[in-house]
């Protein structure tokens, strides 16, 4: 695949960890106005400025995408977002509970994101491209970069290895308890080299910011001047990370009642699913079982594993398995896209977050997932298949405003 070094907008050092800001997607306007409340460079008044508009204002109001350009240009001019001089790459890592995950930032090209090569296993909403396709045209920029895999390469551990002997350009904890050190590549040449040898690349997290950078690149290309082939359009930021050293929590599960049943009833259907025990521990040991959280307490559910068919990539997923043979036929649940009887927890919020919410009365019942592993993402995607929503959470999330590829 092409790896394609650019000219960075960039945080000065010593802004950057008051720069860099979480992703657009993870919080809502409320939270990203409390992050950023006292912080004129917070990233989050490019990739959130509805928080700085009145919060009636419509979230595709044309007002919004203006005052995102306005932040980005007043961060600049201000010179707390500074150019690169020479098209560059970097080298990313992130410290989480002392897990390390090091990916490469650079550009990489809408063309591969077309013909498959960057292939992707969630199906886009097309408010949400639409949202982030008009960002990316308004601002002339790829504002936050898309989290992609591959399966990792010696010879690009090797090139990461000596690119972090050297000074980093920023080192720093973010409030979340994450370290983030980020250092340039002086010599991006091995690298772009040793990124022709990977076959295939796949998004992690960011559909819709891929998706809509491809739009946005296809249609800056038939804006005049004509396109020739050389545009910056023609790339999107990205940070691609070997796939062994990434960790997936579960995205959990939520209902909100008992589909006409009372509790003690759904505990006896749910004991015709599988073998159901008490448990002290909400999170389920391994493929094939699920803990809920009923009648004020911690079960676990184990199917029968002869039931489950490996072979099948979307059916041997446990948010397949949970949906096929709980939450529909037994609780009625519908499409998990659109029924309003289900939500969802990812799992960086832990077991406490779903005995709250029943706990309350908001919820009847909570589900505990095995998360899906990363070779079972790739198995669906190169099968072609689209993951069920809400199948994968990755943690550490990137930082938004550390790097910007403008077009």
């Amino acid at each position: 695949m092409r790896l394609h070094p650019f000219r960075a907008l960039r945080p000065a050092p010593e802004l950057a960890e008051r720069v860099a800001s979480v992703p657009y997607d993870v919080v809502n306007r409320a939270e990203a106005a409390a992050l950023a409340e006292g912080n004129p460079y917070s990233f989050l008044h490019v990739g959130r400025s509805d928080i700085d508009l009145p919060p009636d204002v419509d979230p595709h109001d044309a007002r919004i995408y203006a005052t995102a350009r306005k932040a980005l240009d007043r961060l600049q001019a201000e010179g707390t977002l500074i150019r690169e001089p020479e098209p560059s790459l970097y080298l990313y890592r992130q410290v989480m509970d002392g897990r390390a995950q090091t990916g490469i930032v650079g550009c990489v090209h809408i063309d591969d994101y077309e013909r498959d090569i960057i292939r992707k296993h969630e199906k886009t909403r097309q408010d949400k491209e639409d949202d982030r396709t008009r960002h990316v045209l308004t601002l002339r920029a790829n504002a936050e970069p898309v989290f992609l895999t591959y399966r990792g390469r010696p010879e690009i551990g090797g090139l990461c290895g000596a690119a972090a002997g050297e000074p980093p350009l920023y080192d720093f904890t973010a409030a979340d308890g994450v370290r983030h050190t980020v250092w340039r590549i002086a010599d991006p040449a091995p690298f772009v080299d040793a990124f022709r040898a990977v076959p295939l690349a796949y998004v992690a997290d960011g559909h819709h910011r891929s998706a809509s950078a491809w739009r946005a690149g296809r249609e800056l290309r038939r804006a005049p001047p004509q396109h020739r082939g050389e545009g910056e359009y023609n790339w999107f930021l990205a940070v691609l990370f070997p796939a062994d050293e990434l960790r997936i929590l579960p995205y959990n599960r939520l209902v909100r009642d008992c589909g006409g049943m009372g509790a003690p009833e759904l505990l006896g259907r749910l004991s015709h699913v599988g073998r159901v025990v008490p448990t002290d521990d909400p999170s389920p040991p391994r493929p094939g079982t699920v803990c809920f959280f009923l009648l004020g307490a911690w079960y676990r559910l184990e199917l029968d594993e002869a039931t489950i068919d490996r072979s099948d990539p979307i059916a041997s997923l446990d948010v397949s398995l949970l949906q096929d043979r709980v939450l529909g036929p037994v609780l009625g649940v519908g499409d998990p896209r659109t029924d309003q009887r289900i939500d969802f927890v990812g799992g960086i919020r832990g077991a406490a977050e779903l005995e709250r919410r029943v706990r309350s009365g908001e919820m009847a019942v909570a589900f505990s997932l095995y998360p899906t592993t990363i070779d079972q993402l790739i198995a669906v995607a190169d099968a072609g298949k689209i993951m069920p929503p809400k199948s994968t959470w990755f943690e550490p999330k990137l930082r938004s405003g550390l790097f910007v590829h403008t077009l």
